[in-house]
């Protein structure tokens, strides 16, 4: 069998104090109208990324209001990941002349399959997440439950191959899920395509409130001057990412500011091989200059320091060019933290109004705005209040979970 994720249930009462009313409320009503219902999400990781982190807090929201939720994750070895990988980043636009070749094909159609005989079939609902196991239903019998595939990136402009390969096992599922309307590929036939956001948790260790001076002191006790000025950037090491245009922005705002220091956070996960060799350049980089420091959850920054570091940061930067979501995002402006981010993807959809201004399509503006922030202090905290109404009323986890409750129930009426 595959490897279940061992959770407990949450507590709803404590979500009534920080989530919108009215979507607890309706929340709480699909709950009882879908009580007992058995619902599974698939993914291939448990830790290390957005869908992992997102599962980790909506599956025990779900059982809070009784829905018998789980989460199996598939198994797969170093080649099948580097190929789902390149899967990734060819959906959002990536060459990969890779899918030409039939042995890949194969090797990616034997791992679904394999898996498919393993995965635990006593449930109503599947949720599968992203290209890894999109063709786990291919391989199962023809049974009662709903299946929904749920695409967390950039899928606007993909690479017709490998789209092409992945339609046919994509369109064999009872709905999709994309973040954007945008992202929906124009020939994609499924009976229902809906669009929800993803969400933050606002009551987990990365998102929990902590006084800003515990946090300052903690990345004191790390090495950076809480005297002077951060600038952070929490993310996979995803090229996507641009972790080097962050570093070429940090550089020119360097000229303005001399003090300023940077601190790139990444995280490493199991089903993204390439993460090491842009880890390996970072690194390279990082030595140059002692005003710059790499940290990845290999080294001691969890959750906890995740939330204090985009705390104690004057601005967050989340300079990415491809982006599904960007849950970062989210996180800093819940924190009042405001947020220099790529114009790219989900982002704008969480920088609306004046926060929109700060919205970049170069390193040069990039590093403009992160002069301009850190030289205005009173803008700064303006913006941090305002990104926090954004998230209370449509980036929290609840919302999430009500979205997609809403979405099982019209399928299994």
């Amino acid at each position: 069998m595959l490897h279940k994720i061992s959770l407990g249930s949450g507590d709803i009462s404590k979500y009534r104090m920080v989530a919108v009313k009215k979507v607890i409320d309706e929340l709480v009503s699909l709950g009882e109208e879908l009580k007992g219902l058995r619902v599974c999400h698939v993914n291939s990781t448990p830790f290390g990324g957005g869908v992992a982190e997102l599962l980790a807090c909506q599956i025990p929201l779900m059982r809070a209001v009784g829905i018998q939720a789980d989460w199996q994750v598939i198994r797969g070895d170093h080649t099948f990941f580097t190929i789902t990988k390149g899967f990734h980043n060819a959906l959002q636009g990536a060459v990969f002349s890779e899918i030409e070749s039939e042995r890949m094909k194969g090797t990616y159609r034997a791992n679904n399959q394999e898996n498919a005989q393993e995965l635990d079939l006593n449930y109503d609902v599947f949720i599968v997440n992203d290209p890894q196991p999109a063709a786990l239903r291919h391989y199962l019998p023809e049974n009662k439950a709903k299946w929904i595939w749920r695409c967390h990136v950039d899928s606007s402009n993909p690479s017709e191959a490998v789209w092409n390969f992945l339609r046919p096992y994509v369109e064999e599922h009872d709905a999709a899920v994309f973040t954007t309307r945008e992202f929906v590929p124009k020939d994609l036939n499924m009976p229902k395509i809906a669009t929800m956001t993803p969400a933050i948790c606002p009551l987990s260790s990365k998102n929990m409130f902590i006084e800003r001076n515990v946090c300052r002191e903690l990345i004191a006790n790390m090495g950076f001057d809480p005297q002077r000025p951060l600038i952070t950037q929490v993310s996979r090491f995803d090229r996507w990412k641009d972790p080097f245009g962050t570093i070429a922005a940090y550089k020119l705002a360097k000229e303005e500011i001399p003090g300023v220091q940077l601190a790139l956070i990444g995280s490493f996960a199991p089903d993204d091989p390439e993460a090491w060799d842009m880890h390996a350049a970072l690194s390279s980089e990082a030595i140059k200059d002692d005003d710059f420091y790499l940290f990845s959850n290999l080294t001691g920054v969890g959750n906890m320091e995740v939330n204090a570091f985009q705390r104690a940061s004057d601005v967050v930067v989340q300079k990415s060019i491809r982006e599904g979501f960007g849950l970062v995002v989210a996180e800093a402006l819940w924190k009042e933290t405001p947020v220099v981010a790529g114009n790219a993807g989900g982002i704008p959809l969480q920088m609306t109004g004046e926060l929109s201004d700060y919205l970049v399509n170069s390193v040069e503006e990039c590093a403009d705005k992160l002069v301009y922030l850190l030289q205005n202090p009173d803008v700064r905290e303006r913006l941090g209040k305002a990104g926090k109404r954004i998230v209370q009323r449509n980036f929290l986890i609840s919302r999430l979970a009500r979205d997609e409750l809403r979405l099982i129930k019209s399928l299994v009426s």
